[in-house]
Order: structure tokens, then C-alpha cells, then sequence
């Protein structure tokens, strides 16, 4: 029988008749109220994430099928952590800190859309995800996390595939990345001062200028344009050298004033 799939992202536990699934699902002629309530109860365990979900509808019988995927490793990687988001620096900063049985646990999750064979494997994978977000595992840096993966130190859990914490290992990660979000600030805090001291100090100068200083700083682009004035302006907000781009539209004004003026001249 031939059947029309609809795929849509919803959040997961709370989709509604709302769009884009409601509006996908009214031509369709099935009962919306049970779609969504099915789709709900499959994407409980993903709440708070955006889960991609298919809906299989025969177009004879009106009966439909759900197929669940699973959100994007970054995302189950925050939930994991605890965390909004990860690091704009994640070479510099670190935001949190996983064990080996979540990272067990998310390659598990994520298995049908990564490339290892084997859980070692994909659990490598999901680490070097860990790294793009400034996420560290075990207590270390992600890469150095991949190297302990390779020479054996996690095969135990990898074995058993080992994904549930104990309580008292989740309240030392929480009082970890309690550490972490403050030493976080504080380095945020002092690399905003030393920016605002280098853009002060070269107040009327060209914003090239001012970012090229800055980056020789080591201040993170992100930083840089939250606190630089935007193109043709100085740091005070000013005209900048080579930011006067108003004189053509003046020159192109002034032959249209004496064409304005000329008639008069004849005139008298």
C-alpha cells in the first residue's frame, strides 16, 4: 500500500497539534490527537531535546506507523553534562566533565548513525564531540580521554557496556561542573577587561586595527564581536579612518543642486 511519510523535529514528550506537525498532519485524514499522543509517549526519554520523528501514513486504511531517530550527539552530550551549551573556546575553556558510562551510554544511542563497527569504536567518536564543545571525560581533555580509549583503560566498561552512575558519581560531576562554570566566569571576566583595556586604548583607530590587536591578544572572536563597535566606526563610536563613505552621495548632490539652480539664472 502506498503511504506518505511526513518527518518533522519535535520536542521530546511534548509534541502538539500545533505546527509544523499539526498542519502536516490535517490533509492526511488521521486521528491527530492519537499521532501526537503516540509520538509523545516514544520521545518521553529525550525530554528537553529535539527529537527527529517520522510518520508513516497508509493513505488507504489511514493507519500510521512512528519512527523515532535520535537528537544530535551535541544535544545528548548536554543532557549528559548537565549544561546549555558548550564552550565558544573549547581549546581553552572547559564547561563540564563526563565519565566513560555516559559516553557508553550516548554511543549506544546514537548507534545506527555513527561510523565505527564497534562500541570502542563509536565511543571514540562520541569523545571527539565531547572535544568540538569543551567537554572533558574522565577528568581529562577529550583527546587525552581518546588516547586512554586506545590503549585499553576503559575496555572493562566498554565489555560490559556499562551506562548507569552511581549517586554519589553524579553529585561529584555536578560539584565539578560547578567549578568549572566559575573558573569559566572568572576567565571570561578577566579576558573582557583586557579587551576593553586594548580597544580604549586605541580609541580613533580603524576597527581592522583594533581586531587584529585584539586577536594578537588572544581574545576569542566571539568576545571580540560582542565588545567592537561595528564596521566604520572607532571604538567611541566615531567616523573611522576610511569609514567616510558619505562623500560620493554629497559630490552626487551637488550637480543636481546647479541643474536645480540654472533654470533660475534664465529665468531672471
Amino acid at each position: 500500500m502506498a503511504k506518505d511519510t511526513i518527518e518533522v523535529m519535535v520536542e521530546g514528550g511534548k509534541a502538539t497539534a500545533a505546527p509544523p506537525l499539526g498542519p502536516a498532519l490535517g490533509p492526511m485524514g488521521v486521528n491527530i490527537g492519537q499521532v501526537v499522543a503516540k509520538i509523545n509517549d516514544k520521545t518521553k526519554a529525550f525530554a528537553g531535546m529535539k527529537v527527529p520523528v517520522k510518520v508513516m501514513i497508509d493513505k488507504s486504511t489511514k493507519e500510521f506507523d512512528i519512527e523515532v531517530g535520535t537528537p544530535p550527539t551535541s544535544q545528548l552530550i548536554k543532557k549528559e553534562a548537565g549544561i546549555e551549551k558548550g564552550a565558544a573556546n573549547p581549546k581553552a575553556d572547559k564547561v563540564a566533565d563526563i565519565l566513560i558510562e555516559q559516553i557508553i551510554k550516548i554511543a549506544k544511542m546514537k548507534e545506527s548513525s555513527l561510523l565505527g563497527k564497534t562500541l570502542k569504536q563509536r565511543v571514540k567518536e562520541i569523545i571527539g564531540t565531547c572535544n568540538s564543545m569543551g567537554v572533558m571525560v574522565e577528568g581529562k581533555p577529550a583527546v587525552e580521554a581518546i588516547k586512554e580509549v586506545n590503549e585499553g583503560k576503559f575496555d572493562a566498561e566498554i565489555k560490559a557496556e556499562k551506562t548507569e552512575l552511581t549517586a554519589e558519581e553524579k553529585a561529584k560531576l555536578e560539584e565539578e561542573k560547578k567549578r568549572l562554570q566559575a573558573e569559566l566566569e572568572k576567565r571570561r571576566t578577566e579576558i573582557e577587561a583586557k579587551a576593553k583595556e586594548i580597544i580604549t586604548s586605541m580609541a580613533g583607530k580603524a576597527r581592522g586595527e583594533i581586531k587584529l590587536k585584539l586577536k594578537e591578544a588572544g581574545i576569542p572572536d566571539a568576545l571580540i564581536k560582542e565588545l567592537l563597535p561595528a564596521e566604520g566606526t572607532t571604538a567611541e563610536g566615531a567616523a573611522a579612518p576610511g569609514g567616510e563613505k558619505k562623500e560620493p552621495a554629497e559630490k552626487k548632490e551637488a550637480p543636481a543642486k546647479e541643474k536645480k539652480e540654472a533654470p533660475a539664472k534664465e529665468k531672471k
